[in-house]
């Protein structure tokens, strides 16, 4: 969603960092993680949940993946002020 009515997307801007070396190794574990747990029947293609890392690092080790919700997934712990918890 635009954050503002004149928004306008710099697809350029975008394109240059999704190339960057640290993004793609980010895509490429997080697709390995996906695969993973496809093969072992936790996971379908298009369930609508995310592979989770228990511990938060990329370790693609099956005691360290888990399934949740995308929503769960792609939100993070906050404190009670609403601030990151850290």
């Amino acid at each position: 969603m635009p954050s503002s009515p004149n928004y306008v997307r710099d697809y350029k801007e975008e394109r240059k960092y999704d190339s960057k070396p640290t993004v793609k190794a980010n895509r490429a574990a997080s697709n390995r993680a996906r695969t993973k747990m496809i093969n072992a029947g936790k996971a379908r293609i298009g369930d609508g949940m995310d592979v989770g890392h228990k511990n938060n690092k990329k370790e693609n080790n099956m005691s360290n993946l888990r399934m949740e919700s995308q929503h769960h997934n792609r939100s993070f712990k906050r404190t009670e002020s609403a601030g990151r918890k850290k």
